[in-house]
């Protein structure tokens, strides 16, 4: 593919270059049939993104809407049609400021004064439509083969509160069609698959004005979440580690002693209590501190592996919450484990050992990376030269590859993160295991050694499932909602063909409740036809027992599993293996 540079030249572009020219490209092309359609326009940002590409639009008043789209995208074609010539030119800065000002672009020419006094100003045109840019794009505007408006939003200018709100359109481009099918047939799947969606059909969870991004679990979200809970209880007892529970809400003092006062004051929530500053607890890390610091600790306490359940909250920005993945308030899976640097690397790869075993049981690949000391870290190099040795050795042992992320550990110290992949190819960022050399130094924790000697303990920060409200969000997405048998809320659901087998459906499911089995029983006064539908469709239980009248009088029950295969079998047989698939934690 042929490009337009902003020094004036024209080159072929590589492959990782092209869908960025083509998005680019396509904002300006945009930008254009806006003008054109809106004469009062005036634009801020617009660029290409990883996911396609936006500009952020002062509308003058008027209100736009995904219904106007199809206006927007046919004059879109009409200038991809008009075949405009993209050219390019420079000009010094006084010249650059009065060119935007003159065409009434306010946002531009302010964003002139924000640029380095040095760089260099470029425009490129098509037709009458002229942007400040620095490329690079394609040669004509009948290059664009493909391309689809997606969604409209608000954006602060300059992302600050304090701006004027502008009007922010987004978009998809590919070089050619049959790649803007396949995203649009995977953004298609992705909607139906959205967690959102799911867990109003399935009455999962809610959300309501009263308490905006502080969910509601509902009774078939709390089954659910319950059921992910006892799963982690259980791998909790299997590798080893004790179990607390620490405060909602803790003094100032404490936040101060963590550095959470000075420095992350304005995502906590604050309150009064006998005159004196508290505040609601945003990470659980402190406490387990406090926990640490009870009572004197020796080298043959640690490691000292403690986990917690622990209920967080933090003050996100309202246009940043998103359904379970991005909540006000939120539970963690944390793991605090202290420990000597001689630990490091067994400790790690037990933790990592833990996370696979996480991901293998709900079907996620996923990738590793590996990031080490940045600039403005604390800790001597003794320290930080032992904390990543010991990480990369206990990744050497797992066994598998990873990317190094050179410089971009917290400052506390050295972490591994864990990206995950679902089912749709999307990439999720959930496990992480960080060393700490901060938190143990603030608050003083030591360990006597063997040697007689005091000596301070390195603080190993884990979270597998990252919360389990965002990682029932990906679960949701993952399975569209078929949860395997152990997870799902419901596990069976009976439906009485007529009247005269409610009897015996409510005999069965009594002695499935029994069982530990959770069961519900469709009493209403519906077709046969509708149950089925509705329970595959919305409640997606794994099993569906269709109880007639031959049924109950022969004591045997016709079982639907999700593969719509129905077979006959006894009650006992039924229970015996469903148990076992639970048990087993399959599927």
């Amino acid at each position: 593919m042929k490009v337009l540079y902003n020094d004036g030249t024209v080159g072929e572009c590589s492959s990782e270059e092209e869908v960025h020219v083509v998005r680019h490209s396509a904002a300006h092309i945009m930008a254009q049939a806006i003008k054109r359609l809106y004469p009062d326009a005036r634009f801020g940002y617009g660029p290409a993104t990883d996911n396609g590409f936006y500009y952020d639009v002062d509308l003058g008043g008027e209100h736009l809407s995904e219904d106007d789209f199809p206006a927007i995208e046919a004059e879109m074609g009409r200038i991809v049609k008009e075949n405009l010539r993209f050219t390019v030119f420079e000009l010094p800065r006084s010249e650059a400021k009065a060119l935007m000002v003159e065409r009434g672009e306010l946002y531009k020419a302010e964003h002139i004064d924000d640029l380095d006094p040095e760089a260099r100003i470029t425009f490129f045109s098509q037709g009458e439509y002229v942007d400040m840019c620095i490329g690079p794009h394609l040669t004509y505007t009948k290059a664009l083969k493909a391309f689809k408006l997606t969604g409209v939003s608000g954006a602060y200018w300059k992302n600050d509160a304090e701006n004027k709100m502008l009007t922010r359109i987004n978009g998809i481009a590919f070089p050619t069609k049959e790649e803007l099918d396949a995203h649009l047939a995977f953004i298609g799947e992705a909607k139906k698959r959205d967690h959102r969606k799911i867990g109003q059909e399935m009455e999962l969870f809610m959300f309501a004005d009263e308490g905006p991004g502080f969910p509601f679990w509902l009774p078939n979200g709390t089954k659910l979440k319950n059921a992910l809970i006892e799963y982690w209880h259980e791998m909790m007892a299997d590798y080893g580690y004790d179990e607390v529970e620490t405060p909602q809400i803790l003094s100032r003092k404490l936040w101060e002693t963590s550095g959470h006062w000075d420095h992350y004051k304005e995502n906590m929530y604050t309150t009064l209590i006998d005159d004196e500053d508290f505040a609601v607890k945003p990470m659980n890390c402190p406490g387990a501190c406090l926990i640490y610091k009870s009572k004197p600790r020796s080298y043959r306490d640690l490691p000292l592996k403690l986990a917690e359940a622990g209920l967080d909250h933090r003050h996100e920005m309202r246009g940043a919450l998103h359904g379970l993945f991005r909540v006000r308030a939120f539970t963690q899976d944390d793991g605090h484990i202290f420990v000597t640097p001689e630990q490091i690397t067994s400790i790690v790869l037990e933790t990592a050992q833990l996370f696979d075993a996480y991901y293998r049981q709900f079907g996620f690949e996923y990738k590793i990376e590996l990031s080490t000391r940045p600039a403005d870290s604390m800790g001597s190099d003794e320290d930080w030269e032992h904390a990543e040795a010991g990480l990369e050795e206990a990744l050497g042992a797992l066994g598998v590859a990873y990317i190094l992320n050179e410089g971009d550990g917290a400052f506390y110290g050295p972490k591994i993160d864990f990206h995950l992949t679902d089912c749709l190819g999307r990439t999720w960022q959930c496990g992480t295991i960080q060393l700490d050399f901060q938190l143990p130094l603030n608050f003083g924790l030591e360990y006597t050694a063997s040697d007689g000697e005091k000596h301070r303990p390195i603080m190993i920060h884990r979270a597998g499932f990252g919360s389990f409200e965002r990682f029932i969000g990906m679960l949701t997405e993952q399975y569209a909602g078929k949860f395997p048998t152990w997870l799902s809320p419901c596990q069976v659901k009976i439906l009485p063909v007529s009247e005269k087998a409610r009897a015996y459906a409510d005999t069965v499911a009594k002695t499935l409740s029994a069982a530990g089995i959770r069961v519900k029983v469709d009493e209403r006064d519906e077709k046969i036809g509708y149950k089925i539908r509705e329970a595959r469709a919305i409640d997606r239980v794994p099993y569906m027992l269709i109880l007639g009248e031959k049924e109950a009088e022969a004591g045997n029950i016709s079982v639907r599993d999700r593969s719509n295969e129905t077979v006959q079998k006894g009650l006992d047989e039924f229970i015996a293996e469903l148990l076992r698939e639970i048990a087993m934690r399959e599927g």
